[in-house]
């Protein structure tokens, strides 16, 4: 097997999308089109890393059901290192859905309860000795989602495991984005949130990305990274505060926009970018994601 470049640790799971161009309000009923893709924070990760010529590694759970063997079919076609992926024989594959307009994201229900369920299964290879072991903690570059509970992110801000690693946290979505104040404080970590979420872990609202991630930093976050849509992002910690604006481009779809400038801002810095340079080519694959040129 090909060693991994990086771990992405959390959700795996089908996506299914209606999109369509009309602005939608609660109870439009349009014509659209709706896809079935792989998808999940971790998994989106995984997949933008690999359009970046990295291989990742998935540490999540699938089911054993038609869907999950499927989704593994579909992840190894495309690079996506799956041995380390708990299977679970009793789990059905978890699944994501979402309704997209022209005004943007409608309505979106995540349904994970088996990765939930799971719990600390799908870090079994980070102890046995195939990725690393209390001893010798893995060192590399670790992708972590919000999907997991509040209990095993916990356990995971204190675990001897992560102690090595470069971690960059990313939440699953504004409603579950406090589950990652367990984590705020973790020395070796790469917070990823957006200003609505930045707001929720702080229980307080913030005018730009500039302001929220200041307010992170002071709260105790080692590094932190805040999106705002179109407009200025920010980051705050060792790198000294910096800002940058993403490409002006024409918004064709939103779901895994974060999870896609998450990935093209760890490959960037794996590649060697400066802090300024990474910022600047996370955004330019986010733009490319939200404007429909990535496939």
């Amino acid at each position: 097997m090909t060693p991994p470049d990086i771990l992405c640790i959390g959700s795996a799971l089908w996506d299914i999308i209606g999109r369509a161009p009309a602005t939608m309000r609660i109870g439009s009923d349009v014509p659209g089109r709706i896809t079935r893709l792989p998808g999940g924070v971790a998994m989106n990760i995984a997949m933008t890393l690999r359009r970046f010529d990295l291989v990742p590694a998935l540490l999540s759970a699938v089911g054993r059901d038609a869907e999950g063997e499927e989704l593994m079919a579909t992840c190894r076609d495309l690079g996506v290192i799956t041995d380390f992926v708990y299977r679970s024989d009793d789990l059905p594959t978890d699944r994501y859905m979402a309704v997209e307009g022209g005004n943007g994201l409608i309505a979106a229900i995540a349904d994970a309860h088996s990765l939930e369920a799971a719990g600390d299964k799908i870090l079994r290879a980070l102890a046995d000795g195939r990725l690393g072991r209390d001893a010798a903690p893995y060192g590399g570059m670790i992708a972590l989602d919000g999907n997991l509970t509040a209990q095993l992110l916990a356990q995971i801000a204190r675990s001897p495991l992560f102690c090595a690693a470069d971690l960059r946290i990313a939440p699953a979505s504004p409603g579950k984005a406090e589950r990652l104040l367990g984590l705020l404080g973790h020395p070796r970590a790469t917070l990823y949130v957006n200003l609505e979420e930045a707001g929720l872990l702080m229980q307080s609202r913030f005018e730009d990305a500039q302001a929220a991630a200041a307010a992170l930093h002071d709260r105790g976050a080692h590094r932190v990274i805040v999106t705002n849509g179109g407009a200025e992002v920010a980051e705050a910690g060792p790198n000294g505060p910096l800002t940058a604006c993403p490409p002006a481009v024409l918004v064709r779809r939103v779901t895994g926009a974060g999870d896609t400038f998450t990935a093209g801002h760890m490959a960037a810095e794996r590649a060697g970018a400066a802090p300024d340079e990474a910022l600047a080519r996370a955004l330019r694959a986010a733009a490319a994601h939200v404007s429909g040129d990535i496939a």
